[in-house]
C-alpha cells in the first residue's frame, strides 16, 4: 500500500505497531516525521506535510494506542 501525508488512520496504525512502548503525545513533531517518511509504503513529497498534519496524524496515533 502507498501511504500519503492524508492516510493519517493507517500511518497511526504503522506508528502504533513499530512503536509500542512510545506516548504519541511525547514525540516531537520532528521526530513524527522522520518516522512517517520512513515507514514501507510511503511516498509523498516530506515537504508536504504541516503541524496540522503531523497533528492529526498524533492524536490518531493516540486514538490507536488507547483503545
Amino acid at each position: 500500500m502507498i501511504l500519503k501525508w492524508t492516510d493519517v488512520r493507517e500511518i497511526a496504525q504503522r506508528l502504533a505497531d513499530e512503536h509500542p512502548d512510545v506516548e504519541p503525545l511525547k514525540v516531537r513533531f520532528t521526530d513524527l516525521h522522520r518516522w512517517v517518511t520512513e515507514l514501507e509504503g510511503f511516498s509523498d513529497d516530506p515537504g508536504r506535510s504541516n503541524e496540522k498534519i503531523l497533528e492529526a496524524i498524533q492524536m490518531a496515533w493516540l486514538d490507536e494506542v488507547e483503545d
